[in-house]
């Protein structure tokens, strides 16, 4: 049986991604959580909707929001 880990996301939190947006940017801001996920990238301000799996693989670091930082 494969076990895959499920990464906690939410919204607000900033997305540092394997690979580089076409403008150069590698940061995304998640918008909204799902089984598709809406971000924008940070350089351009381009939005997108992407499957929640493809983005998971594509993710290198999660930053949570600020408010949820303070509340651990």
């Amino acid at each position: 049986m494969l076990c895959v880990e499920i990464i906690k996301l939410l919204a607000g939190s900033t997305l540092e991604m394997k690979k580089p947006h076409p403008c150069g940017a590698r940061t995304m801001r998640l918008m909204r959580v799902g089984s598709i996920c809406r971000v924008v990238c940070t350089g351009c301000g381009r939005d997108m909707n992407i499957d929640r799996i493809k983005l998971e693989k594509a993710i290198k670091s999660v930053t949570p929001p600020a408010n949820q930082i303070d509340e651990k």
